[in-house]
């Protein structure tokens, strides 16, 4: 069993998935996004060592809360950077015939090797991921986080092919994520995928500006507000996210 690097626990998750969930937030990202609330999860190495059945442990105590619906949701960071771990601790919840999801940007993915048979046997044991759609143009995408977006896309189609269920999850940044043009292209994105469940707009905010002074990290979206309620509605209305209702069901 191998090891995972967590950052924090949270017992009574809400948004991170369905029904009431046990989140763990691993340590570790290979992404930068300007937009991002947690600099504190950039680093696998300052995260609490755990091992996979100790954790589960700890969060089966709290099963009777997560009604029907509920589980186990490991976010970060980013938890495909930690691969062995996922795969150990989702092994040992399926045992226990624990509900498992994934929050990820996909950063890590790749369809070749080794590391793709792990995520293979992953998921096997994983029912649901969260999936961020940071920014649909490759370009820009890199701009945004640091990263292209090609690998992304490889890692949405994969799981479409095996008709893994997702829920998309799109930040809306004024002049950087939230133009006409590039919801549309996230739209037709969307369409030409058969396993979607749920499509969420998060707008954009600045709650994490303080943890950026306190690491001595630059902010770099220094400036640009939230976008307005307008605009939030604008890019919902696009993205068609009233008719992704299937995880209701």
């Amino acid at each position: 069993m191998t090891d995972g690097y967590i950052h924090s626990i949270e017992s009574f998750g809400a948004v991170d998935g369905p029904g009431t969930r046990y989140i763990v937030f691993t340590a570790g990202c290979p992404l930068r996004c300007k937009f991002c609330h947690n600099p504190d999860t950039w680093n696998m190495a300052d995260g609490k060592k755990m091992s996979p059945a100790d954790l589960l442990a700890d969060a089966v105590k709290d099963r009777a809360y997560w009604g029907k619906k509920g589980g186990i949701t490991v976010s970060g960071g980013e938890p495909l950077a930690q691969l062995d771990f996922l795969l150990d601790f989702f092994t040992l919840a399926k045992k226990e015939n624990v509900n498992t999801c994934i929050d990820t940007s996909g950063g890590p993915f790749s369809d070749q090797g080794e590391w793709f048979e792990k995520f293979q046997k992953l998921m096997e044991v994983t029912d649901l991921l969260l999936m961020d759609i940071k920014h649909i143009d490759p370009t820009e995408h890199k701009e945004l986080t640091g990263l292209d977006n090609d690998n992304i896309i490889k890692m949405f189609r994969y799981l479409d092919k095996i008709k893994k269920p997702i829920w998309i999850r799109h930040v809306l940044v004024p002049g950087v994520s939230d133009k006409d043009e590039y919801l549309e292209r996230t739209r037709d994105f969307i369409r030409s995928l058969g396993n979607v469940q749920r499509v969420e707009v998060l707008p954009y905010h600045t709650l994490g500006v303080a943890k950026y002074k306190e690491l001595g990290i630059p902010y770099r979206l220094e400036g640009v507000p939230s976008p307005t309620a307008e605009r939030v509605q604008n890019a919902r209305a696009i993205l068609e996210c009233d008719k992704y209702d299937a995880w209701k069901k």
